[in-house]
């Protein structure tokens, strides 16, 4: 497994961590997605450790708190060998003061945390959304106060626009409070706005991009192709509601370079596309999900290889749209290159 440096912190995260949304599976999204017993996600945690994967990824609004309670139980007696990575600020409840980061909610959140999940302290811990009615001098000297007492080691955000992120960060340097480190975003072949502002926002502030939903709300599973109905047991007739949306062209022209790519490397549709990410610019870790052993073990596939330049720049070529201005006009003009990221 290779482990890379999260963002500009001192800390190496795997380039591949473990969601467990699947684990403790309850309601309309995350019963659909699975609902893995102790037992259960025991066993995934222990082919993710054999595999050098040892970040887990979860969040306090995942089946109310049973993701973190079943993750929790299941790594259970080595919590030294293992990253917790969870998140808050959805709501938790119908209450003034269950969703946010209010000082009040953010102490709350981490204290149920870390009972839910069995351990003294989270290694990162990312709020799930801006809260635009708390003040961010507030948040960030709340987070400070749990870093200090060494309850977190690291923050980072999930889901944040770049002016939310880059204000935080300003802000954090004024008053020396911790920088955020992570940013948890969509990102795949079919959903690249990230690249726009948020990758460019990374590069030069030393934010490291955890991916979710890396397979496009499973739609690059390679189970859906041009041509043919959407498979009776798939999870998107219950769930495609509930994440980013992707038009049928891009979809299929993305699905068709994924299968020409799949069949020059011998590798798996998932696995390509998984792959095409690990090769972007300040991803720092993929976050995979699985409900059973085989999707687990196919999707480390995803590692310990690389496509090549010819097949990233296909792949780059099927998945380009035209980007939101402001960011469209500039790529039109002679000297663009020397201003972006690079592979951007």
């Amino acid at each position: 497994m290779d482990y890379r440096r999260l963002g500009a912190s001192g800390l190496k995260v795997p380039a591949l961590s473990f969601g467990a949304g699947t684990f403790g599976g309850s309601g309309p999204l995350f019963g659909a997605w699975g609902n893995s017993d102790a037992t259960e996600a025991r066993r995934l945690v222990d082919i993710c450790l054999e595999a050098g994967v040892n970040l887990f990824d979860t969040a306090d609004v995942y089946s109310n708190g049973a993701s973190e309670e079943v993750l929790g139980a299941a790594v259970k007696g080595r919590r030294d060998a293992v990253l917790i990575s969870t998140k808050t600020s959805l709501p938790m409840g119908d209450g003034p003061n269950d969703a946010g980061s209010s000082r009040s909610r953010l102490i709350k959140a981490v204290e149920d945390a870390l009972k839910r999940l069995g351990t003294d302290y989270i290694d990162l811990l990312q709020l799930h959304a801006f809260d635009a009615a708390t003040p961010i001098e507030e948040v960030l000297s709340t987070l400070d106060s749990l870093v200090r007492a060494g309850k977190l080691r690291y923050v980072g955000v999930s889901n944040f626009s770049g002016w939310q992120v880059m204000k935080s960060l300003a802000l954090a340097d004024k008053h020396g409070y911790p920088r955020y480190v992570a940013h948890q975003v969509y990102y795949s072949l079919v959903g690249r706005d990230y690249e726009w502002e948020l990758m460019p926002l990374g590069l030069d502030q030393g934010v490291g991009a955890l991916v979710w939903s890396p397979l496009g709300w499973g739609r690059l599973t390679g189970k859906i192709r041009r041509g043919e109905p959407l498979p009776e047991k798939s999870r998107l007739h219950d769930t495609a509601s509930f994440g980013p949306p992707v038009e049928d062209e891009l979809l299929y022209r993305v699905v068709d370079a994924l299968e020409a790519a799949a069949k020059e490397t011998g590798k798996t549709v998932p696995q390509i596309a998984i792959n095409w990410l690990l090769q972007r610019p300040t991803v720092a870790s993929v976050i995979i999900g699985a409900r059973t052993e085989e999707q687990l073990r196919q999707n480390l596939g995803a590692v310990g290889w690389s496509l090549t330049s010819d097949q990233i720049k296909k792949l780059d070529a099927a998945s380009a749209v035209t980007a939101a201005y402001p960011y469209f006009p500039y790529r039109r003009q002679e000297g663009f290159a020397r201003l972006s990221p690079p592979a951007v």
